[in-house]
């Protein structure tokens, strides 16, 4: 009995070690693909146990990373297919005020406990992916002062229609097209703000 007992618990932190080891192998090919002129993520070693030791990362009980704090570093790059791999992940509200390029991964929609998604006021491009309307627990989308273009998907309108969504901005970017300021369903009220132009 106690031998089985043994052998669960080695096997319980066994799967722990390869989802931290996971989680932390998708913020070091974040760290990878970015500058940091200000050394903001030099404590994002990957030979440690897990990333939950590192600065500007918060975990759960469990070991498992549901917050990144990264706001107004000077970072630069782009993001990373990987943190879709980040299955805790609920608030990316922190890489704000940087110099990130290219597009939102795909990837990003694969985070379906994500409450607030933050990537304003950095130099994101391209479409908005159609996989953020896979956030159904999102509360917060704040997308503002970019260079996305294009129009907003239709699968993100579900979220402020279905979901939680309380505020969707997509200002100061390249989109086309115009919605309704506000979006009323049952208790559910969406602030919506969105340019009535391309810039």
């Amino acid at each position: 009995m106690v031998t089985r007992f043994l052998v669960c618990f080695v096997f319980a932190v066994a799967i722990a070690s390869v989802d931290c080891n996971s989680e932390g192998d998708a913020l070091y090919a974040l760290k990878t693909n970015l500058a940091d002129p200000h050394n903001v993520l030099q404590s994002w070693d990957p030979t440690l146990f897990n990333p939950c030791t590192w600065f500007h990362v918060t975990c759960n009980n469990y070991n498992s990373v549901i917050r990144v704090d990264l706001s107004n570093a000077g970072l630069s790059g782009q993001l990373v297919p990987q943190l879709g791999r980040l299955a805790n992940f609920n608030i990316c509200k922190e890489l704000l005020g940087n110099n990130l390029t290219r597009v939102i991964p795909s990837e990003i929609g694969n985070l379906t406990k994500l409450i607030s998604l933050d990537l304003y006021q950095n130099q994101l491009s391209g479409d908005i992916p159609t996989s953020l309307g896979n956030l159904a627990s999102l509360r917060f989308l704040r997308l503002q002062s970019n260079e996305f273009s294009g129009t907003i998907p239709l699968e993100v309108f579900q979220l402020v229609r279905y979901g939680n969504l309380h505020i969707l901005n997509v200002s100061d970017n390249q989109l086309v097209g115009t919605v309704h300021h506000t979006n009323t369903t049952g208790f559910a009220v969406t602030e919506i703000i969105q340019d009535r132009a391309p810039k």
